[in-house]
């Protein structure tokens, strides 16, 4: 079975490398990395609102850019830096999964980077 990485030859903020891939296939299961409000390197927004619809966009993206789209994800994982945010994203997110969420965890946690909220997931497609 081939293993194939989406974007890691791509860079993170400031120009720097990442020691990791954006998603990694691998048998029709699709893991795609924590993604944030990012565009063009920088963080972007200072909402959880506006931060959501952004960080939720790039994950479409990797998942598109695979062959992906949200009907396929399987699992989320979710982190946000303010607990006080929760039912905020809640309403961003069922905007975007509807009536067929996948299973999810979300936690709070202190980021890597100025922002309110990392998304991961892992989606699938059978042959």
């Amino acid at each position: 079975m081939p293993i194939k990485r989406y974007g890691a030859e791509k860079s993170g903020a400031g120009g720097q490398n990442l020691p990791f891939a954006r998603a990694v296939e691998a048998g029709g299961w699709l893991y795609v990395s924590g993604q944030v409000a990012m565009k063009d390197g920088e963080i972007v927004g200072t909402g959880i609102i506006e931060q959501t619809h952004l960080t939720i966009k790039n994950l479409i993206a990797i998942l598109e850019e695979a062959g992906y789209g949200l009907e396929h994800v399987v699992r989320c994982g979710v982190w946000l830096d303010d607990p006080r945010d929760f039912w905020s994203f809640n309403a961003v997110y069922k905007s975007y999964f509807g009536e067929h969420p996948p299973a999810r965890a979300c936690v709070q946690s202190h980021m890597m980077v100025d922002c309110k909220v990392e998304i991961e997931c892992v989606a699938y497609k059978g042959p």
